[in-house]
């Protein structure tokens, strides 16, 4: 029985998303950065802020593949959400 190592993260603890999506659709934002609930909504990957606020807090949201419990935590340029084997990565408005 030979062990393999783990892989090298640079010190950060990496989670494979439920359904991985073999691309993330692009969310356009118009400014620099953006509230991990108001992108759910944008993304139509949530109905409203309640239902945002819910699967958050159950630990059901993933930002750049590391579970996010924090509703306001701001996303920037090149992050990537998952929800519900959906993914969508954060970038500039008409890139």
């Amino acid at each position: 029985m030979s062990e393999h190592p783990a892989p090298e993260t640079n010190g950060h603890h990496r989670h494979a998303p439920e359904a991985p999506a073999t691309h993330p659709a692009p969310l356009e934002i118009r400014d620099e950065v953006i509230r991990l609930g108001q992108a759910l909504k944008l993304a139509s990957l949530v109905e409203d802020g309640a239902d945002a606020r819910v699967v958050i807090e159950a630990g059901l949201v993933q930002v750049n593949g590391d579970p996010e419990t924090r509703r306001g935590r701001q996303l920037h340029h090149g992050d990537v959400i998952e929800f519900s084997g959906e993914a969508v990565k954060v970038v500039p408005e008409g890139r």
